[in-house]
C-alpha cells in the first residue's frame, strides 16, 4: 500500500461502477426528454472558457451511443456494470477509483489540448467556437469505457465471454481487437478523436506500469525487495538440496516452486491468514477471511482446491 493510498484511500467511492451507470441512465432520460438541454452538457472547451464551467463535469452524463434502441442500451449498461464490478472486487475501491478518475482527468486535459492545437492552427473567434462545439461530442466516456474493458482484459485474460450470447471467446482476444480498433480509429479519425484516444490509452499504459510495480517503489523499497529475493533463493536452494518440502504453494491451484522455474508467488494483502497465490491466480481469486476456503472469481477457468 502506497503512502498516498494510506492517506486518501478512505475517501475512495465504493460501488463506483453502479454510480456511473446511474449517471448514464440519467443522461439517457435527459436525452430523450430534453435533447436541447442535453447539448449544454458536452465537454465544449470554448463554452467552458466563456463561463459554462459546469461542462467540466456535466459531460459525464453524456452516455455512449445516446439514441440507440433501449434493448442495446440495457445490454451495454449491464456489461459495463459487470466488468466494472469485477475490477472493483479484485483491485479494491481505491485502485479502481484512481483508474476511472485519472481517465476522466486525462479526457478533460485532452479536450483543452485539442482546443489549443486548433487555435495554434489559425482557427479563432467564432470559427473556433463552432469547431469546438462540433468536436465536443468526441470527448465523452465512450473511450474511457473501451479502456475499462482493456483493463478487464489485462486483469482477466483467460476469462471467457459469450460473443453474441453464443460463441465463447477469451477476453484477451477481445482485448486485442479493442486495441486494434482504437489504433485504427486514431489513424482514420479526426484530430479530436486522436487526442481523446491518446488520453484513454495513456491511462491504460499508466495502469500497466503501476501493475508491473515500475513506478511505486522507493530506492529503500527496492533494496528490501532485492534482499528478500536473495533470502528466498537461498532458502529454496537449501530445501531443494535437502529434499524437504516447498516454500511456496498457491492456495488455488496448489502449484509450488517445484512445478516450474518461472513460477512466481505473491501474498495477498487483502486475504486473511497469509495466503499465497501464483501469478495466474493472484488477481482472479475472491478475498477471504481467515478459515475460509480460497476460491476463484465466477467465470474464471480452473477448479478450486
Amino acid at each position: 500500500m502506497s503512502n498516498f493510498e494510506k492517506k486518501f484511500g478512505r475517501y475512495a467511492v465504493s460501488n463506483l461502477s453502479l454510480k456511473l451507470v446511474v449517471l448514464y441512465v440519467l443522461g439517457y432520460v435527459l436525452y430523450f426528454v430534453q435533447p436541447a438541454v442535453f447539448s449544454l452538457l458536452t465537454l465544449d472547451v470554448s463554452a467552458i472558457l466563456h463561463g459554462q464551467i459546469w461542462r467540466i463535469v456535466s459531460w459525464l452524463l453524456v452516455p455512449p451511443d445516446a439514441g440507440s434502441n433501449y434493448f442495446f442500451v440495457a445490454i451495454m449498461l449491464y456489461f459495463y456494470y459487470s466488468i466494472g464490478t469485477a475490477l472493483e472486487r479484485v483491485w479494491g475501491d481505491y485502485k479502481y477509483n484512481v483508474y476511472i478518475f485519472l481517465g476522466i482527468i486525462l479526457t478533460v486535459i485532452s479536450a483543452f489540448l485539442w482546443t489549443g492545437f486548433m487555435k495554434l492552427s489559425g482557427i479563432s473567434g467564432s470559427d473556433l467556437e463552432y469547431v469546438t462545439r462540433l468536436g465536443a461530442s468526441f470527448f465523452s466516456t465512450y473511450y474511457i469505457n473501451m479502456c475499462i474493458f482493456l483493463a478487464f482484459a489485462l486483469t482477466f485474460p483467460e476469462a471467457q465471454v459469450y460473443l453474441f450470447f453464443i460463441l465463447p471467446i477469451k477476453v484477451k482476444y477481445l482485448g486485442w481487437i479493442d486495441v486494434g480498433f482504437l489504433v485504427l480509429s486514431m489513424i482514420t479519425g479526426n484530430i479530436a478523436e486522436r487526442f481523446v484516444i491518446a488520453a484513454a490509452l495513456l491511462n491504460v499504459l499508466l495502469l500497466f506500469l503501476r501493475s508491473r510495480n515500475w513506478m511505486s517503489y522507493s530506492p529503500g523499497e527496492v533494496r528490501r525487495r532485492q534482499k528478500f529475493r536473495r533470502s528466498v533463493e537461498e532458502g529454496r536452494k537449501t530445501t531443494t538440496a535437502g529434499g524437504q518440502g516447498t516454500m511456496h504453494r498457491c492456495a488455488i491451484c496448489g502449484r509450488t516452486e517445484k512445478d516450474g522455474d518461472m513460477l512466481e508467488f505473491r501474498y495477498c494483502t487483502k486475504c486473511e491468514g497469509g495466503l499465497e497465490y501464483c501469478r495466474d491466480h493472484l488477481f482472479s481469486h475472491v478475498h477471504v477471511k481467515k478459515g475460509e476456503k480460497p476460491h476463484m472469481l465466477p467465470g474464471q477457468p480452473g477448479e478450486d482446491n
